[in-house]
């Protein structure tokens, strides 16, 4: 069941400008398909403001910061337009309390109301509003009347910038929200006891682009194209969750290979060993555009996460997107609920040999059909079957809500 033809505003955590593509940004792209969707950006606070003046980012967005500006910024997207919100006080460093608290509901009050003039403009009625895990401001949705509030739930807070007010504030978003999604199961079971209206919708793979991968006539990108094959590769951003002690045992034990990270570095994470092998090399952001033509470089994709805590509760988007491509795919045994989802098509490995043996095995066989199962079980597992699933809930819960359920 999709939502037609309704009005929706998603508030979410990650910038126009992020350098990867976000399960944020790509659900609003997808419900904007049959949906007038407005975007809110995260803000930018006043450290970011002065920290980011005369970049790019910051120009672009310089002429929308006013309060009093009801200008929306035109996407790709017909149907989705992007709000930049004003600048806000930095508050992250105050101590949880009744200060800090205070000072949030200035910023709020500002974010708030930029968006009612929003509202106000474009006569904007019955909506939905979605906190797309912006969990830092918590009391938005309240103030704009919506007739469905939204919490989307896509990691746990971990990182001490995040978890230092988040998770009191995570809770009240909880709290006030009509439904909370989850990207993992075990998020799930954390919140459906603060909420009984809480539902496991899993991150998916964009296969309208991934897969093209497969198209014979695109090029390998020029960034590892010369790389001595096979190579091992890695897409996405390389740091903390990274399991570095297993990596470093694998590029040793596998010298004939090359082992290669193509996202950005979080150098504070990476041992220097990483930077002297000869057989790892680190090629830096590229665009979620060229994608494609990095990934059809692979001979075998990995997803080498740290077994934690943490891990269990990801979902990770670059699963589905190499398969989607038709990449054979080892991982760490990070998050076991992945073999719902995945069947045989995966290596789940918990140590280095296994792990090595998986990526020798993946090279040895990789034939038709075997990319023919990669690709179906992507097919699968689409964001438009995972968009159309939280359409259903958020549709199921409306009726709910107007017959006083």
């Amino acid at each position: 069941m999709k939502l037609n033809g309704q009005q929706i505003i998603i508030f979410g955590l990650p910038r126009l400008d992020s350098e990867i593509e976000s399960t944020n940004y790509t659900t609003a792209r997808l419900l904007a398909e049959n949906n007038t969707v407005y975007y809110v950006e995260n803000p930018y606070t006043l450290k970011d403001y002065f920290r980011l003046k005369g970049t790019a980012q910051h120009g672009r967005r310089k002429k929308y910061f006013s309060l009093f500006n009801t200008n929306v910024i035109a996407s790709e997207t017909p149907g989705l337009s992007i709000v930049v919100p004003p600048v806000v006080f930095s508050i992250n460093f105050l101590p949880e309390g009744t200060i800090f608290r205070l000072a949030l509901k200035v910023n709020e009050f500002l974010i708030a109301y930029k968006i009612k003039r929003i509202v106000s403009k474009f006569k904007i009625r019955d909506f939905i509003f979605i906190n797309s895990f912006n969990f830092h401001y918590p009391n938005i949705g309240p103030k704009l009347s919506p007739i469905l509030e939204v919490y989307h739930c896509l990691d746990p807070l971990i990182l001490p910038f995040d978890s230092r007010h988040g998770i009191v504030s995570e809770e009240i978003l909880i709290r006030n929200s009509d439904v909370v999604l989850c990207s993992s199961k075990q998020l799930y079971t954390e919140k459906i006891g603060q909420n009984p209206h809480t539902f496991f919708v899993p991150n998916a793979a964009d296969l309208s682009h991934s897969s093209k991968a497969l198209n014979a006539d695109l090029p390998i990108s020029d960034l590892i194209s010369t790389i001595k094959k096979p190579v091992i590769g890695y897409f996405g951003a390389i740091e903390r969750r990274m399991d570095y002690i297993l990596l470093e045992e694998v590029i040793k034990q596998n010298p004939d290979k090359n082992f290669v990270f193509v996202g950005p570095v979080s150098k504070e994470y990476v041992p220097d060993t990483f930077f002297s092998f000869s057989n790892v090399k680190f090629i830096g952001s590229v665009p979620y555009e060229a994608m494609p033509s990095i990934i059809k470089g692979f001979d075998v994709a990995l997803i080498p996460f740290k077994k934690d805590e943490v891990s269990r509760t990801i979902f990770p988007l670059k699963l589905f997107e190499y398969l989607g491509a038709g990449k054979p795919v080892v991982a760490t045994d990070f998050n076991l609920d992945l073999k719902d989802f995945t069947g045989n098509s995966v290596a789940y490995c918990d140590n280095a040999a296994t792990f090595s043996n998986a990526i020798d095995h993946a090279l040895l066989n990789s034939g038709a059909d075997k990319i023919s199962e990669r690709i179906a079980i992507a097919a699968n597992n689409t964001w438009e079957k995972r968009v159309n699933e939280m359409a259903e809930i958020m549709n199921n819960r409306i009726l709910q809500k107007q017959s006083g359920r």
